[in-house]
């Protein structure tokens, strides 16, 4: 029987939200439990609110929780913004402190009794958590005995709490873990008795299971497809991809470089690329803009260029440590006149990961840029996913090694009969590195003629853009088509319709839908269309799969990017739309509230 419970702990910045959270996740998963984690944060150090989303079950999961069934209030504020929303079953654990007791630290911001007016749940256990955590010996732990407290009410033996600690404060020494052993230990017994009334089977489990990002996803995919050069400059929330591949630097021959901005670090890719070496950049929407000018040298030069792209809110700065999915259409469109160009819009991290090899593999094999939309969402949130890394025993390249030449009498004669850019029927021409062999490689941002050379000549503009573009028919036999699912009645069809990140909670929401009362009532049977592959958009396998259907797009962005798109290529007009700017994730309750009330 399925088990879920979804613990919520919110606080400031600084308060060590996530950390409480990080812990609750490994000892789920040293458990053997599935866990989906997402963390809500402002962008400042200090103060603010922030909380950790943890829903934790014995199956397989795919979307975060909402509603919390354990609320964790470290101050008043995440008393005030949840008191309303709570079930009647729910357990809060509140930051409650003694204020007329003159040996407490007291924390201005701890919850009071009139903190609870509103409350919808009954069931609260008061924690005086700074008072604990300097009885133990700081009020740096304080954070140590909340998650105690969280772990007595889960049912979870202190044990299995107390071995993470060891292994988690190993290299600071025997003192600060004692300290937060003691802390933890404070917390765990001032639950006493209170338990949650779900409950888990807490048993030491070794699984095959691994707890996992989108952006250490991508950045394993990198390092799987042989990827050797990371510049980058740091924006959020695209900096975790290359940090991801950091601790590999010393282990693999790889560098990894913080350019002074977007532009050199697209310029590197570009630059370490043409001499063969294989390159990956990250970035978020602004930095994305930065980058449009060596999108442009990529595919003039048609050189092989790989990005991610961790979608946020925008314009401008936007809302920096939030998510979206605004990005889409610039994407596609980015960079003056028109070019082919690979984008992939994975949505979980074991797709991430697929994905990351696929554009590297596509994108030399065509020549063309490559881009990987993730977002905040995808980017951040700790999944428990099946260990799905696995690396091909042999990395294909399409580079000409020096057998070729040697093979080749028209290029082994004379360095100036090698043609970088010969018009071929696919329009990939034969790629070879500079300095080797007995050939001269010209590169130019500029048009140029078959052998590289600057050109001007009218007709040979029109043939190598014609060139470029003759790509485009093999391009989009590459991409996989949408996964769909129909409903079981063939009567009154709708399908929700969306891309990326929001596949997860799509399928969480079409799942709910299916036993929906409403929804029987009226007789309305869903199904859902999830898009993975993107651009270029086959459209003539596509459409024959989603005509006469009544799509209703799930996006995160304003102007029903991919409705537009799909609109666009296909000339079938989607039913309606279910779109969130609010910069927070799709829930699958709130798809489904949507959904009937669209139809309605």
């Amino acid at each position: 029987m399925r088990t879920n419970i979804t613990v919520k702990i919110g606080g400031e910045a600084g308060q060590g939200i996530q950390t409480i959270g990080s812990l609750l996740a490994e000892v789920c998963h040293s458990a053997g439990l599935f866990t989906f984690s997402i963390d809500d944060f402002e962008s400042r150090i200090r103060g603010g609110h922030s909380f950790n989303l943890l829903r934790i079950s014995n199956e397989q999961l795919i979307a975060p929780g909402h509603i919390p069934d354990i609320l964790v209030a470290i101050d008043q504020r995440t008393m005030n913004l949840n008191k309303a929303t709570l079930l009647p079953d729910s357990l809060v654990i509140l930051n409650a402190e003694n204020k007329s007791d003159s040996n407490a630290d007291i924390d201005e911001n701890s919850c009071s009794e009139a903190d609870l007016e509103g409350c919808k749940s009954d069931n609260v256990l008061r924690i005086s958590l700074n008072r604990l955590a300097k009885e133990a010996g700081g009020l740096i732990t304080a954070n140590t005995v909340a998650a105690g407290c969280i772990f007595a009410v889960l049912g979870t033996p202190f044990d299995m709490l107390k071995e993470l600690l060891v292994k988690k404060f190993k290299a600071k020494g025997e003192s600060v873990i004692n300290l937060n052993i003691t802390a933890a230990q404070k917390g765990y017994e001032a639950a006493g008795t209170v338990r949650y009334h779900k409950q888990f089977d807490w048993k030491p489990t070794k699984t095959d299971r691994i707890v996992i990002s989108g952006a250490k996803a991508a950045g394993l995919g990198a390092l799987a497809s042989d990827c050797r050069f990371f510049p980058f400059y740091p924006m959020s929330p695209a900096t975790g991809v290359i940090a991801s591949v950091v601790p590999y630097s010393g282990k693999l021959p790889i560098v990894v470089e913080q350019a002074e901005d977007e532009i050199a670090a697209v310029n590197m890719a570009i630059g370490a690329s043409f001499a063969g070496v294989r390159s990956m950049t990250s970035t978020s929407g602004g930095g994305f803009c930065l980058m449009t000018e060596g999108l442009g040298i990529a595919a003039m030069t048609e050189t092989p260029l790989v990005i991610v792209d961790s979608q946020r809110p925008g314009p401008a700065t936007g809302l920096p440590t939030r998510t979206a999915q605004p990005d889409l259409l610039f994407v596609i469109n980015a960079s003056q006149d028109d070019f082919p160009r690979f984008v992939l819009a994975p949505g979980t991290p074991s797709e991430t990961f697929e994905s990351v090899k696929k554009a590297f593999y596509l994108s030399e094999k065509y020549q063309v840029p490559a881009i990987i939309m993730l977002d905040q969402f995808l980017a951040t949130s700790q999944v428990t996913q099946q260990n799905f890394f696995k690396v091909d025993k042999d990395v294909e390249r399409f580079i000409l090694n020096e057998d070729n030449l040697k093979a080749s009498d028209s290029l082994s004669q004379s360095p100036d009969t090698y043609k970088r850019y010969s018009i071929t029927d696919s329009g990939i021409s034969p790629r070879a590195l500079p300095c080797m062999g007995n050939i001269m490689v010209r590169v130019t941002g500029n048009e140029h003629n078959e052998k590289g050379e600057i050109s001007e000549d009218a007709k040979n503009k029109v043939n190598m853009s014609n060139k470029r573009n003759s790509k485009l028919a093999a391009m989009k036999k590459e991409m996989e088509l949408p996964e769909i699912i129909y409903p079981k009645e063939a009567d009154n069809q709708f399908f929700l319709t969306g891309w990326g990140s929001s596949k997860g909670p799509i399928i969480e929401a079409y799942e709910i839908l299916k036993l929906d009362e409403r929804a029987k009532e009226r007789g309305i049977n869903f199904g859902y269309i999830i898009f993975k592959d993107i651009w270029p958009m086959d459209a003539e396998s596509l459409k024959p799969l989603i005509a006469n259907k009544k799509l209703i797009m799930v996006e995160q962005n304003s102007n029903c990017q991919m409705g537009k798109l799909i609109t666009q290529e296909t000339g079938i007009i989607y039913h309606a739309s279910i779109l969130k700017i609010d910069g927070r994730p799709f829930y699958a309750q709130y798809i489904v509230d949507k959904a009937l009330e669209t139809i309605s």
